[in-house]
């Protein structure tokens, strides 16, 4: 009995050898290498917030930085003379001034 054979496929054993190496690498990079979740930033800003944090915690941290500025720049005001001391002390106004609209930000946010 005459049994048909089908013919050899074309393709060249290198190939197949290529394509089954590329898999392997895909397949592992995908498990080993996981994509990182961070967002993309600007490399030129030095400070940034991730996304979800409440008001009220904004709010607070906001509150606290400007009245450790006002501390810093309290001290130093009154240990300059003449025109260099209303400057500070000008600048003392708006930090006070802005700690203010913090705290009553806050309070809208969170009364107690």
């Amino acid at each position: 009995m005459f049994k048909a054979t089908p013919n050899p496929p074309d393709n060249d054993p290198a190939d197949s050898a290529a394509l089954d190496k590329a898999a392997a690498d895909r397949a592992l990079d995908y498990y080993l290498k996981p994509k990182s979740s961070t967002p993309k930033t600007d490399p030129g800003q030095l400070f940034t917030l991730i996304n979800g944090i409440a008001t009220e915690a904004l709010l607070a941290n906001l509150s606290e930085t400007l009245a450790s500025a006002n501390a810093m720049i309290n001290d130093l005001a009154f240990d300059l003379d003449g025109s260099r001391r209303h400057v500070a002390l000008g600048i003392l106004q708006l930090v006070e001034l802005s700690g203010l609209l913090a705290n009553r930000a806050l309070d809208n946010v969170d009364p107690r």
